[in-house]
């Protein structure tokens, strides 16, 4: 029987998990979607409305990260991206591929997403300030 609140999967939202792995995946997209907007429309305001376009240059970004809050900041909205994004696109592959290349886009998808987010991590943590070195 049909509960109030349920959708049907003819293209509708699926509804809440009732457990397990797939409740945690279901609650951590409502959450980080929260804070990622925030996170997002604090990195609009700052870079794109108290700062000029023209004044966003190298030594913009170095002065920044000369600062361990901008790095905290850049790494969880680049985290919380990451992972959101991926557990959405695992969503995805899993509505609408079948079992064996099921496995394969979950595989392949979490590998290509692990190396982003491996590579983006770098950059916000290795990253070491030049000064003057902007054009």
């Amino acid at each position: 029987m049909k509960k109030e609140g349920d959708l049907s999967a003819a293209g509708h939202a699926h509804p809440r998990p009732s457990g397990g792995v797939e409740l945690y995946a279901w609650l951590f997209m409502r959450i980080s979607g929260v804070v990622l907007l925030i996170l997002a429309l604090g990195h609009l305001f700052i870079m794109h409305v108290f700062n000029s376009v023209h004044a966003i240059d190298y030594d913009f970004v170095a002065a920044r990260y000369m600062r361990l809050f901008w790095r905290v900041y850049d790494g969880a909205m680049l985290w919380l991206a990451m992972i959101h994004g991926l557990n959405g696109v695992r969503t995805l592959v899993d509505d609408y591929l079948r079992p064996p290349l099921r496995g394969w886009g979950v595989k392949s998808m979490y590998g290509v997403g692990i190396l982003f987010l491996a590579l983006g991590t770098w950059v916000v943590v290795a990253f070491q300030p030049v000064a003057g070195r902007g054009m």
